[in-house]
Order: structure tokens, then sequence, then C-alpha cells
């Protein structure tokens, strides 16, 4: 009898106290644009607008970065919670959460390609302390282009495998969306998964479905998908850095986005 009646008194308390945090405010979701000075950042609330608010004494300055989600509480806008960074589930599942077991040693015929491959991809994730002695900027990727079967995938999957990197697979006809900024979107949440599992490399299959080269007085549909292509470019050389983000494309015929 004792036992019971603890038992229910725990749990009227877990009931009172979930019902409390259900009758509480809700907190407004913000955007980090940048830090002010050690008390305060300029947060940016759609559709409200900016606002310079204070943080709470219990987060950390250091954690709060531009770009990141943060929770502002309802009533004063005080900055009190760091949130995850909000990814669409369709992207998330673009990671692969296994590391490729293929090597080098596999590929046969592609000794040439397997050399400058390692030189693009490898040798800045494994060594970019040279790139930097020599003053050079590091490579973006590679365009893998041929026939099926001739081992574009199959070389992917090795450069993880010997790098040891975040292996992000993802196939162009994904992004080709029915919404306009849906292809876009999913290049940006994408590129900032890839940053969190840094380094990583994506791999991007059928690239000419979104790289396809632009026609005159094309319909609503090419438009988006030029959009996403803008994107896409607009990651690899914007203000952002990607050094330790590569991205492998792999299309059949080359000729389609010349």
């Amino acid at each position: 009898f004792v036992l019971k009646y603890f038992y229910l008194c725990s749990l009227v308390r877990l009931l009172r106290e979930e019902l409390q945090l259900l009758q509480e405010q809700g907190s407004y979701v913000g955007e980090v644009v940048r830090a002010m000075d050690k008390k305060k950042v300029l947060v940016k609330v759609h559709p409200e607008g900016k606002f310079v608010v204070d943080i709470d004494k219990n987060i950390d300055i250091n954690d709060v970065t531009p770009n990141c989600r943060v929770a502002l509480r309802n009533d004063s806008y005080t900055l009190h919670k760091i949130l995850p960074n909000k990814v669409d589930p369709l992207v998330s599942l673009m990671m692969v959460e296994k590391v490729p077991d293929s090597t080098y040693e596999m590929i046969g015929g592609l000794d040439k390609q397997i050399k400058e491959i390692k030189e693009v991809i490898e040798l800045p994730v494994k060594h970019p302390e040279l790139f930097e002695a020599l003053g050079i900027a590091q490579p973006k990727g590679v365009l893998l282009y041929g026939p099926p079967g001739t081992g574009k995938t199959l070389l992917a999957r090795a450069v993880a495998h010997h790098t040891d990197c975040t292996f992000i697979r993802v196939s162009g006809s994904e992004l080709v969306q029915k919404f306009i900024g849906e292809g876009a979107r999913m290049v940006r949440e994408l590129f900032v998964m890839a940053r969190e599992h840094a380094p990583s490399i994506i791999f991007m299959d059928e690239i000419d479905s979104i790289g396809s080269s632009r026609l005159e007085g094309g319909s609503g549909g090419d438009s988006e998908v030029q959009r996403t292509m803008l994107e896409l470019l607009n990651q690899l050389d914007g203000f952002e850095a990607t050094k330790n983000i590569k991205v492998e494309s792999e299309l059949q015929k080359i000729s389609v986005i010349i």
C-alpha cells in the first residue's frame, strides 16, 4: 500500500509539471545575425524583423554563432536556449551512416583517375596544411563522367572509405521539386548538414538533372531547376568556407551541361 501511494504521488507530480509546461507561453524562434558584444546579439525573427536581445546568464556567448537557431522568451525577448539546426528529413536521410567498404584495390583500369582524385579530394582532407603552406586554395570537388558501369560510383565510395569522411549521397532528381524554392532550400540544408559532420564528401549522382545547359524560352520548371543549380554554385563559391566539404558530381554525358 505504501509503495502504491508513493507511485501515485510521483505520477501526479509528473503530470502537474507537464501541465505547467503546457500552460507556459511559447518562445519565439529566431536566427542569429551577429554578436554585438558579450551580452547582446542581433537576432532576426520572421516576420517581425531584427532585434538586439540580451543573452541569458546560462548561455555561453561562444556557442552563439551566426545563422544558428535560438529561442527567445515571449515577454522579454531574452535569448534563453540554442536550438538545433532545422534539417529536412529527406535531407537527413541522404547521409550514409556506414562508411563504404570499397577500396582503390577493387578498381581496375582507372589508375590515372585514382591518382587525380587522390590529389583533389583525399590530399586536401588529410593534409590541409600543405595547401596553407603553399598559399593556394583547395579544390572544391570533381566531376566524374562516363557511360554506366565504368566505376564512377565505386570510385566515390573508395574515396569516402580512405578519407574516413561523412559520406552524403544525393540524386540530382531528388532536388527537382514541385514548388518554387524547395530545391534551393534542400541544397542549403544539405550543406548545413555537411558542415556539421565535416569533414564530409557530397556525392551528387545525375547532376545533369539540375545542371543542364540553359535554353532560351524555358518553362517555369526549367527556371526552378536553374535556381537549384545557382544555389549549389553559391554554396561552393559563396562567403562561407567549404574547406572540409568536397563535392563529387557524376553524369553520363558531359556534353549535356556544356
